[in-house]
C-alpha cells in the first residue's frame, strides 16, 4: 500500500531524567500513526550530532526544547508533506539537505531524529509489520546478547566510582529470554549482597545500582559475587564488560581515577586497562581512551583486540566518517550504535553495514536520558548486530526495551535465532 506523508506535528516530553526532549507524531494521508521520541546522553562526544537545546534559564533551567520542536511543526511538517513514507532515505535526505550543517545544528539532531523514527514507525504499521520487519534484511534477523549495566558510576551516578559503566553479558544463554533471566536474577542477588554490605542500592540513571564503593575493581568483585550466587560460572556463563568513559575522566592530560587516587598517562591507562583484563572475566571495553587519542586506540587494539572486543562510543559517535578512520588506523574492533549521535535512521543503518563490511562488532545502545520508545530494540534485531545495551533490569525507561524483544522473540517462535559468541570480533 502506497501511503504518503500527511501531517508531522512534534511536542515537548519528557525524559527519564525530568529533562525535556522532542517527541514526534507522523501520521499519513491514509491516517497511519507513527510515533518516536529522542534520548539524549549525559556523558556525549564532543563529535556527536548537536542536540538542539533553547538555553533559556526561565524554563527548566534552559533544557527545553521548544526550538527543535518548532523546526518540526513549521518547518519539516511542511517540506515533507507528500513524500512516501515507506521512502526512508528520501526522508532522511530532504533533512539533512534541509539542515544544511555538518551537524545538524540548524534544525537540531533531535528534531531531525524524531522526524526519521517516526517516519521508519508510520512505515511499518502501513505495511502491517513489526518495526524489525520492515527495517531488516531477513538473513541478518536476530536476537541480541544483552549488555546490562548494574553497578553505575561516573557521569551515570553521584558516587565515589569512576568507571561509568558496569556490565553483566550472559554469553552462556541460550535464548533471549535466557539471557533476561540470568541477569535479572545476577541483579536481584546483587542488591542483597550491597544490603549485607549496608551499602545503598539506590539505583543510577540507567538502573544500576550506585553504591560508593573503595575502587573501581571493589565494583568488579561484588558482581563477581552476585554471578556465583545466582549460581552461574563467571567466565563460562557470565562475563563483564565496562564503559569507562574516559574522556570524562581526562583532565590535565591525564586520567584521573579519583577512588584509587591515581593519575595516569595514555600508556598508564593502557596498562591499568590491561591489568583489569588479566585479572577478570572482561569481555568488552568501552571508550578506554579520550576521544582525541587515536594513537592510544591504536596500541591497545593491537594489545588486546585478540583477547577482548574495543569498542568505540565518543571515539566514533556512529559517524561514517569516523568510522573510516577507526577501520583505517585499526583503532577498536566494535562501534557503539546511537541513533542520536548521527540523527537519522538511514545514516545509523549506513554505519551499522559499514562496521559490518569490516568485521567489526556493533552493539546498539540507549542513552542516559531514555524515553518509553522502543526503536533500538526492533533495530538490534533487524540489522543482526548481535548486542544491546539498554541499561540494568530495573526502570521502565530501560525494561520496555527488554520487553519489546521478549515480544519479537515470542512473535518469531522456532524461527527465532540467538546471539552466540561469534558476535564478538576477537572470536571470529
Amino acid at each position: 500500500m502506497v501511503s504518503y506523508i500527511e501531517k508531522i506535528h512534534a511536542r515537548e516530553i519528557l525524559d527519564s531524567r525530568g529533562n525535556p526532549t522532542v517527541e514526534v507524531d507522523l501520521k499519513t494521508d491514509k491516517g497511519i500513526l507513527g510515533r518516536a521520541s529522542v534520548p539524549s546522553g549525559a556523558s556525549t562526544g564532543k563529535y556527536e550530532a548537536n542536540e538542539l537545546r533553547d538555553s533559556d534559564r526561565s524554563r527548566y533551567i534552559g533544557k527545553g526544547v521548544q526550538k527543535a520542536v518548532a523546526n518540526v511543526n513549521n518547518i519539516l511538517s511542511d517540506s515533507l508533506r507528500g513524500l512516501e513514507v515507506t521512502n526512508q532515505s528520501e526522508v532522511d535526505q530532504q533533512m539533512i539537505e534541509l539542515d544544511g550543517s555538518e551537524n545538524k545544528s540548524q534544525l537540531g539532531a533531535n528534531a531531525i531524529l524524531g522526524v526519521s523514527m517516526a517516519c521508519a514507525h508510520a512505515a511499518a504499521s502501513t505495511l502491517n509489520q513489526f518495526l524489525f520487519q520492515y527495517l531488516s534484511v531477513k538473513d541478518n534477523i536476530k536476537l541480541p546478547i544483552p549488555m546490562m549495566n548494574i553497578i553505575n558510576g561516573g557521569s551515570h551516578a553521584d558516587n565515589s566510582v569512576d568507571i561509568q559503566e558496569f556490565m553483566i553479558v550472559p554469553v552462556g544463554a541460550s535464548s533471549f529470554s535466557d539471557s533476561l533471566r540470568m541477569g535479572t536474577e545476577i541483579f536481584q542477588n546483587l542488591k542483597i549482597i550491597l544490603q549485607t554490605k549496608n551499602l545503598t542500592t539506590a539505583v543510577g540513571d540507567e538502573g544500576g545500582f550506585a553504591p560508593d564503593l573503595k575502587s573501581n575493581t571493589e565494583a568488579i568483585e561484588v558482581i563477581l559475587q552476585a554471578i556465583e550466587k545466582t549460581r552461574l560460572i563467571p567466565g563460562e556463563d557470565v562475563c563483564i564488560a565496562l564503559d569507562v568513559a574516559a574522556s570524562e575522566l581526562y583532565i590535565n592530560n591525564l586520567y584521573n581515577l579519583y577512588s584509587e587516587d591515581r593519575q595516569l598517562d595514555s600508556e598508564g591507562m593502557v596498562e591499568y586497562l590491561g591489568d583489569l583484563i588479566k585479572k577478570y572475566p572482561i569481555i568488552s571495553i568501552e571508550d578506554g581512551l579520550h576521544e582525541d587519542h587515536w594513537g592510544g586506540w591504536s596500541f591497545f587494539t593491537k594489545k588486546y583486540g585478540s583477547k577482548i572486543q574495543i569498542v568505540g562510543d565518543d571515539l566514533t559517535v556512529t559517524n561514517i566518517q569516523r568510522l573510516n578512520q577507526a577501520i583505517e588506523q585499526k583503532s577498536m574492533n566494535a562501534i557503539l550504535i546511537k541513533l542520536n549521535q548521527i540523527g537519522t535512521v538511514t545514516e545509523t543503518i549506513e554505519a551499522v553495514s559499514k562496521a559490518r563490511d569490516a568485521e567489526f562488532g556493533a552493539i546498539i545502545s540507549h542513552r542516559s536520558g531514555e524515553t518509553e520508545d522502543t526503536t533500538i530494540a526492533d533495530l538490534s534485531v533487524a540489522m543482526g548486530m548481535g548486542q544491546i545495551k539498554t541499561g540494568s533490569l530495573s526502570r521502565t525507561d530501560r525494561v520496555c526495551k527488554y520487553n519489546q524483544l521478549l515480544r519479537i522473540e515470542e512473535f518469531l517462535g522456532n524461527d527465532s535465532k540467538f546471539s552466540d559468541m561469534d558476535v564478538f570480533p576477537f572470536h571470529k
